[in-house]
């Protein structure tokens, strides 16, 4: 595991972007941190990375799914926050990771994620840094 410190939110989307280069079709991405960490900034840098259009990028957290189109790839971005296990059963997220790359916040609610799912951590500094836990190769 690498761990990538930023120290504004322009520089936690690029840690974003840097990383996304590395995922292809059918990556499940699943990024941990409280509130307010960046993960948000952090998919908005992957969708860069992807081609997509990263202002199109908001938290999903009333929507609960994002698709945001890309030249070569889909990007989907789950926000499980406010739902419990059975609710997120539901979804099929698993389904929708066949289609293109699917990124999770809060996957803790989420019972059985695939096991080779990639797994960020993003933990608050001092200010508006962030320390980004990444796996090594991205």
């Amino acid at each position: 595991m690498s761990v990538v410190t930023t120290h504004s939110e322009h520089e936690t989307e690029e840690a974003g972007r840097a990383f996304a280069r590395e995922l292809a079709v059918g990556a499940v991405v699943l990024i941990d941190g409280p509130l307010g960490a960046g993960k948000t900034a952090f998919v908005r840098g992957m969708a860069r990375g992807l081609g997509s259009n990263p202002t199109d990028v908001t938290s999903p957290t009333f929507t609960i799914l994002h698709e945001y189109a890309g030249p070569h790839v889909l990007l989907f971005h789950a926000d499980l926050y406010r739902l419990s296990e059975r609710e997120v059963d539901e979804l099929g997220l698993d389904d929708v990771a066949v289609e293109g790359i699917l990124v999770v916040e809060w996957p803790d609610r989420w019972a059985a994620p695939p096991r080779e799912a990639v797994h960020v951590s993003i933990a608050k500094g001092d200010g508006d840094t962030r320390h980004i836990t990444v796996p090594d190769g991205n």
